[in-house]
């Protein structure tokens, strides 16, 4: 009995010791596991090296600009920490700027951060379509990761449908259109101008309006009312964003347009002449 006794104890003992190793070890896990789930809540994503830097996509996308207005690329980069974000030109692999510096002769190019600001901006000043391409943000980790950010410079274009001539009978309506391409932004305004003259839409000569629809291609109508001989002339689209546009306007008052005219003489004399060859035929057949 004495023995059943101290064998039981002792188990009792090695029970306890078990209990509490296990105790331990399950504290230790849930210690590390809330850890671990506070760390993955922090950064929105579990990662084995929490201070890495990694870019925010959503605010580093690719611009379009129009040709010779200030281009600005962003960058933003979270963790920096003490590294440093340089920007590159891909097509030569041409370093810009480091940090805030730039390590370029072309001073188009500069570097923009205000602390605490997380964003890193290229400027280009008077971008040209040749300064179209790729440019890459680069972290100085090691290796380097980078982001890469696409520029497209272009050059909006004007156009007048139906130019650059046209005729228009006395007493009906000139409708000109005038549109306006490529432009990444609706310009901000559009003058029409006669013989270099703007329109005035509140004349007293009256009949005349302007309808301007703006989106990815902006449109202008320009209508006057019962057309007159002096409305002939040149009509010119002038958008704030893109180079003008001109278009001759000929108000007819009954004739046929003299190009008309030279054609049909034309080929009068051209009928008259072969009317004389076939006659001259036949008199030497007689």
């Amino acid at each position: 009995m004495v023995l059943r006794h101290g064998f039981c104890r002792q188990c009792s003992d090695m029970l306890f010791v078990v209990c509490t190793i296990t105790i331990v070890i399950t504290d230790v896990s849930e210690c590390l596991l809330s850890k671990s789930n506070k760390h993955q809540n922090t950064l929105g994503e579990f990662s084995e090296k929490p201070d890495l830097p990694y870019f925010d996509k959503a605010a580093s996308k690719n611009v379009t600009s129009p040709l010779g207005k200030t281009a600005y690329l962003n960058c933003r980069v979270k963790n920096l920490a003490n590294r440093t974000v340089s920007w590159v030109r891909h097509r030569d692999i041409h370093l810009l700027t480091v940090g805030r510096y730039t390590y370029t002769g072309d001073q188009r190019f500069r570097s923009i951060n205000q602390p605490p600001s997380e964003d890193w901006t290229l400027q280009i000043k008077y971008p040209q379509i040749r300064d179209s391409g790729i440019y890459e943000c680069q972290i100085s980790t090691t290796p380097h990761i980078s982001q890469y950010i696409h520029l497209q410079v272009v050059e909006p274009r004007t156009d007048i449908i139906g130019g650059p001539e046209i005729f228009i009978d006395r007493g009906s309506t000139i409708n000109l259109t005038c549109v306006v391409l490529h432009s990444p932004e609706p310009p901000s305004y559009i003058f029409w101008n006669h013989n270099n003259a703007i329109i005035s839409y509140d004349s007293p000569r009256g009949g005349v309006n302007v309808v301007t629809e703006k989106g990815t291609v902006t449109t202008s109508h320009l209508l006057i009312q019962e057309a007159r001989v002096e409305d002939n002339g040149r009509y010119q689209c002038n958008p704030s964003n893109s180079q003008p546009k001109s278009i001759n306007v000929h108000v007819l008052n009954g004739e046929y347009p003299a190009a008309m005219q030279h054609g049909g003489q034309a080929h009068q004399r051209t009928t008259h002449m072969y009317c004389l060859i076939f006659f001259a035929c036949m008199l030497l057949h007689v």
